[in-house]
This record gives structure tokens, C-alpha cells and sequence, in this order.
């Protein structure tokens, strides 16, 4: 059984963001593959930790992608 005091998790637990020249604290962590189709530049690593400005911008860029592929879909059906 877990302590309550207990700190579960890297984010939790203050990890840095994993863009390449940042050091801010990560707030959310993702997969790598996710975040290399945005074009965001990271490491070699299975997961990728992002501060609130470069999630930010994931989510942006990823809402960008997914627009562009429905009005793809639009156009040929």
C-alpha cells in the first residue's frame, strides 16, 4: 500500500522540459512519435516531457495537422 506523501511520476517529481534548449519544468508528457510529426525538435527518447509553452505549441500544431488532413478528406469525397 502507497504512502500518501508519496511522489509518483517524473513530472511530479520536476523533470525538465525535453525540447532541445529549454529547461523549464515539464507539466505533461507524451510519446516521442506524437511529438516529432509536429516538427518539435527532441531526443532519442520513448517518452518526451514538454513545459506549458511547448505543449502549447503541440497542441497547436497537432490541431493545425488534423484540419488540414479533414479538409483533404473534404475534397475528395
Amino acid at each position: 500500500m502507497r504512502n500518501g506523501d508519496e511522489i509518483m511520476g517524473k513530472v511530479a517529481k520536476g523533470t525538465e522540459c525535453s525540447i532541445k534548449g529549454c529547461d523549464k519544468l515539464a507539466v505533461r508528457s507524451l510519446s516521442t512519435e506524437l511529438v516529432i510529426k509536429t516538427d518539435l525538435q527532441v531526443g532519442e527518447t520513448r517518452k518526451t516531457y514538454l513545459c506549458r509553452d511547448h505543449h502549447k505549441e503541440f497542441k497547436r500544431k497537432a490541431i493545425i495537422k488534423n484540419q488540414k488532413r479533414i479538409e483533404k478528406w473534404r475534397r475528395q469525397g
